[in-house]
């Protein structure tokens, strides 16, 4: 979701993947945040070149941790789309893309019918984390043209009746199937983005009328970790930097990958140690870490202050690998 300084990352400046030593940073409070958004900008072009420099080598530093007959898609921001014996499942699929200029001035935006045509082939279901605009505002819109099921919270459940529509409200823990793919939502928080003190747009969706629908007015809701098995392989999907640790059921121990959203980290203290404590995951994925005011086509940029480069040491000194996925329809 949207802050003025979405990471709050180190003022230090980029660190060596793999180097095995990483600047210490605590959680900062807001006047820190304010001024690791001004030491981002005094060092932006840079930090920029370092993290996609990053982004290339992640993609070759670790194997993928899941087979051959499954497909594994970062869509930008924190979507995915799978696939496996021709089921497709998407998880916060978010392709309109919206400008900034369009989030600051309120303005309400649609669902784009051309990029949802060009970057959503099929759906036989779609898992939303929460409701905040880069997560669900094209989930009715792919849900009506493909015949998807739709599965999270309340919230979501309210944004598809304005659109005419039904979705699964989950219950925590429950396991639900579609295809070959079964999974469950686990109780989870959102990072407090608006510099370290409040979640953004937080509370449920209540909006009366599609002409309500600023960007603004899509509100968090019950915010949920994702867990999937598919094809022998288990995945952990966090679509926000922050966890509810005790919700974190043992069964989900031991995943395979943790597609983990990166962006406002630095809010919560100790995620990224917290959360692989929990999961003990054999890989991470980063994602919400490109910058999703840009289209989906547009050459992949950063979002402001996310120091993925930083990131990378982070989970280094866990020793726990990374691995990268180039963007589904980004130019070079």
């Amino acid at each position: 979701m949207v802050s003025p300084f979405p990471d709050g990352g180190c003022s230090a400046g980029p660190a060596v993947v793999g180097a095995g030593s990483v600047v210490k940073c605590g959680v900062l409070g807001p006047l820190g945040h304010v001024g690791s958004g001004i030491a981002y900008l005094a060092t932006a072009r840079r930090r920029q070149a370092s993290d996609l420099a990053t982004e290339r080598q992640l993609a070759t530093a670790s194997a993928r941790p899941w087979p051959r007959e499954l497909e594994v898609e970062w869509t930008g921001a924190a979507g995915f789309r799978l696939a496996c014996e021709g089921v497709v499942v998407w998880i916060d699929p978010y392709v309109t893309r919206l400008s900034f200029a369009d989030y600051v001035r309120r303005r309400v935006i649609r669902a784009s019918d051309a990029m949802i045509a060009r970057h959503v082939d099929r759906a036989d279901a779609i898992l939303v984390g929460h409701t905040h605009f880069d997560h669900a505002l094209d989930v009715p819109a792919i849900a009506r043209r493909t015949g998807a099921r739709v599965f999270g919270s309340a919230s979501c459940a309210s944004l598809m009746r304005l659109h005419g529509q039904g979705a699964t409200v989950v219950e925590p823990n429950r396991d639900y199937e579609v295809g070959p793919f079964r999974f469950h939502f686990v109780p989870s928080t959102h990072s407090k983005l608006h510099l370290g003190m409040s979640v953004p747009s937080d509370g449920e969706l209540t909006c009366e009328h599609l002409d309500e629908l600023v960007p603004q007015a899509y509100r968090c809701g019950q915010v949920w970790g994702i867990a999937i098995e598919v094809a022998g392989t288990r995945l952990y999907h966090q679509g926000s930097a922050d966890l509810l640790d005790d919700e974190i059921p043992d069964r989900d121990r031991g995943i395979d990958a943790f597609l983990c959203g990166i962006a406002g980290r630095r809010f919560t203290p100790r995620f990224l140690e917290r959360v692989c404590a929990r999961l003990s995951p054999s890989v991470i994925v980063p994602t919400h870490y490109d910058d999703f005011f840009q289209p989906l086509d547009a050459p992949a940029q950063m979002s402001f202050n996310v120091n993925l480069t930083g990131f990378a040491d982070e989970a280094w000194a866990l020793r726990v690998p990374v691995h990268a996925l180039a963007r589904r329809g980004a130019s070079t």
